[in-house]
């Protein structure tokens, strides 16, 4: 049976969207590589690039020859490429620097897209199965990644901040606890926003090690302490406002739940809660959230939610969704007050 020429595009539409996983993995590995910090002080040859990175210079020619159809590169002769602005991202310094976040999708990109038939079959964690132990505690164990995703924590948190801090009003907030702080930077960002206002990192005994070091490197060790612990058990009492930055999509319901208790607990009467994580449109409306909805299934058990979700979420844990606040980057705040 002979197709018309409606069908051959819609044909040639899903061969181009199942390309796009070789367009990913070659930006993936351009990351890896530092592609872009070997260009930074201008352009090179696929030879040179190919000597530098211990790769095959056909080879790599043909990688940014790809990349360079995308607008990251620009082949300014043959076989010579330039980093275009477009592309600039990809640099280690770079003040929207993304290339840990991307070499850390390099790294398991290969078990998220060979896990995904054992999540859809059981409904549950690949990583755990494969590795034998949660994503973090693999991280915690395997410095040399878990390094990469504390690196990859800060870009992302770099990029996000802006937009954090200019669709929420922190004015007034007089004490910041930042549950799974990380290295403190959005802490460290809103302190500096609001000269008034003071936080506690709250964080793994661990990751609380490296975030003292930026909080004394911000000149913030007068209004900013770091706590470790478990927030599973507790968290940090006194705070006026409790910050959650991408910490409920690595949990399923159940233990997402217990961490939101913990706050509960944790809050005074007057106190707020905000949630910083992608918000699921509930129509079928394209968003980013939704591919890593599904990466989260596989990695940890994770999920992104949607509005009505993170409401019924809440109210397990005594607490009430309030509103939530769109902002300029993917990631929604979802405010929240005890019931």
């Amino acid at each position: 049976m002979a197709c018309d020429r409606s069908d051959q595009e819609r044909a040639y539409a899903l061969l181009d969207l199942g390309d796009e996983i070789v367009h990913a993995r070659a930006l993936q590995i351009a990351a890896e590589l530092g592609i872009a910090d070997l260009l930074a002080s201008g352009p090179r040859s696929s030879e040179d690039l190919a000597e530098r990175t211990d790769s095959d210079p056909g080879a790599l020619h043909r990688m940014m020859r790809l990349l360079a159809s995308r607008g990251l590169f620009h082949e300014t002769g043959p076989g010579v490429f330039e980093l275009t602005e477009t592309g600039g991202p990809l640099r280690s310094d770079h003040p929207a620097s993304v290339r840990s976040v991307l070499a850390l999708a390099g790294t398991v990109a290969p078990l998220v897209l060979g896990g995904v038939r054992h999540s859809l079959s059981t409904g549950e964690a690949t990583f755990p199965v494969v590795a034998g132990e949660h994503i973090y505690d693999y991280m915690a164990h395997h410095p040399e990644h878990g390094r990469l995703f504390d690196e990859a924590m800060r870009e992302l948190t770099r990029v996000a901040a802006p937009a954090v801090l200019d669709a929420y009003d922190f004015a007034g907030v007089s004490r910041i606890v930042d549950v799974g702080g990380g290295s403190g930077a959005l802490l460290s960002a809103v302190l500096h926003r609001e000269p008034g206002a003071s936080g506690v990192v709250f964080d793994t005994p661990g990751v609380a090690d490296s975030a003292r070091e930026r909080i004394r490197n911000e000149g913030l060790t007068d209004r900013c302490s770091v706590v470790g612990g478990d927030f599973f058990r507790e968290v940090p009492p006194g705070g006026d406002l409790y910050v959650l930055k991408w910490v409920l999509h690595n949990w399923p319901d159940e233990r997402a739940t217990a961490i939101l208790r913990s706050c509960r607990r944790a809050m005074g009467e007057d106190a707020k809660l905000l949630l910083i994580e992608s918000v699921l449109p509930s129509d079928g409306a394209p968003h980013p959230g939704k591919a890593m909805d599904l990466s989260m299934l596989v990695l940890s058990g994770g999920r992104e939610r949607t509005e009505e979700q993170f409401a019924e979420l809440l109210a397990g844990a005594d607490l009430e969704l309030r509103r939530v606040v769109p902002t300029s980057s993917p990631h929604s705040l979802v405010e929240a007050v005890p019931r």
